[in-house]
Order: C-alpha cells, then sequence, then structure tokens
C-alpha cells in the first residue's frame, strides 16, 4: 500500500474515532439530563408530599 493511501486510511480511523466520541459524548448527555430531570420530579414530589402532609397535621390539630 502507498504511502498516500496509508494517509487517507489514517485519515479515515481518526474520522470514525472522533465520530465515535462524539456520539459518545451526546449519550452520556441525554442520559445526564434525563437523570437530572427524574431527580427534579422525585424531589417535587418529596415536596408535595411533605405540603400535603403539613395540611392534613394541620387539620387534625384544627379539629381537636
Amino acid at each position: 500500500m502507498t504511502n498516500q493511501g496509508n494517509n487517507q486510511n489514517q485519515r479515515n480511523n481518526s474520522s470514525v474515532a472522533k465520530s465515535i466520541k462524539n456520539t459518545a459524548g451526546s449519550a452520556f448527555e441525554t442520559a445526564h439530563n434525563a437523570l437530572e430531570a427524574t431527580e427534579n420530579i422525585a424531589m417535587n414530589t418529596v415536596d408535595a408530599t411533605e405540603n400535603a402532609t403539613k395540611k392534613l397535621t394541620g387539620k387534625n390539630k384544627n379539629n381537636r
């Protein structure tokens, strides 16, 4: 194989490696964003449960 052919193969391999790296980076970013969204939903649920509990407890105290 000629030197020119080797250089072209190296460029192609580098391009493929960069493409794989970029795809993996995008996948990790997507997973990270999904985890953050899940965390936000969970924390909002905890807050809503806490507020509901406080309201119920407050109503029970008022009824005594």
